[in-house]
């Protein structure tokens, strides 16, 4: 496997457009940079340059080595001491644990759903699948679409009260969520994450508990299915 290149600062800087601002810069550099793992602008085998990072974004080696060690905690990069920091190779073991911790906490939450009066919940949810719709279809903007397919599943979690488990799902979905989006590269699959979200509320509307957690089962078991293609069509990753 060849060496992965190390980071230019000035990519870095563009990917961002501005420098960070110096208040809370290190939960700041650890989002950007959690944002551009995730989405693969950061690639497994990556080495990051503490010095490089700062210069980018415009802070101290201080707040980069917090965000850097933030990153370690989450899985998502290896900080070797006086050594080097390497992004790390999808893990699939920790994404199949996520993806359980998931499954379990969203069969009750569209259980939930299903037994709330009102529907204002459904129809933001709504909203946001127009919104996938014309990102895929009409933009063919898959960065949108994979942010929209989050803010779909965020909006139902905060719908029934539990957003801080949707931020404990996120911090833990650093491997699962590089996955996904190797996934959505596949054709079709977009066009599936429609299908599946839009099935999800017609179920949510018809108070189908059963079958909106069928529909939620299915729809998040779709990427591990695929794992071994996956990982046969992207095999520098892992």
């Amino acid at each position: 496997m060849p060496t992965a290149p190390e980071l230019d600062p000035r990519d870095a800087a563009a990917s961002r457009g501005t420098a960070l601002k110096r208040t809370s810069a290190a939960h700041q550099l650890c989002d950007v940079l959690r944002d551009r793992i995730i989405s693969l602008d950061l690639p497994p085998g990556l080495q990051l340059s503490r010095s490089d990072l700062a210069a980018a974004y415009g802070v101290s080696q201080t707040p980069v080595r917090d965000a850097l060690q933030m990153l370690d905690q989450e899985g998502l990069v290896i900080v070797y001491p006086q050594s080097r920091t390497e992004v790390t190779r999808i893990d699939i073991r920790h994404a199949r644990e996520t993806q359980f911790l998931r499954v379990s906490l969203e069969l009750e939450v569209v259980r939930t759903l299903c037994l709330r009066p009102g529907t204002e919940a459904v129809d933001v949810a709504a909203r946001i699948l127009r919104q996938q719709e014309t990102a895929l279809r009409a933009d063919g903007d898959l960065a949108r679409f994979a942010a929209l397919d989050r803010a779909f599943h965020q909006t139902m979690f905060e719908a029934v009260g539990v957003p801080e488990l949707w931020a404990l799902i996120q911090s833990r979905s650093g491997h699962i969520d590089r996955l996904r989006k190797l996934n959505l590269l596949d054709p079709g699959k977009a066009a599936t994450i429609l299908s599946a979200h839009a099935t999800i509320l017609d179920r949510v509307r018809a108070r189908d508990v059963d079958g909106a957690q069928a529909a939620v089962r299915e729809h998040l078991s779709g990427t591990l299915a695929q794992v071994e293609e996956i990982r046969a069509a992207h095999g520098q990753y892992f």
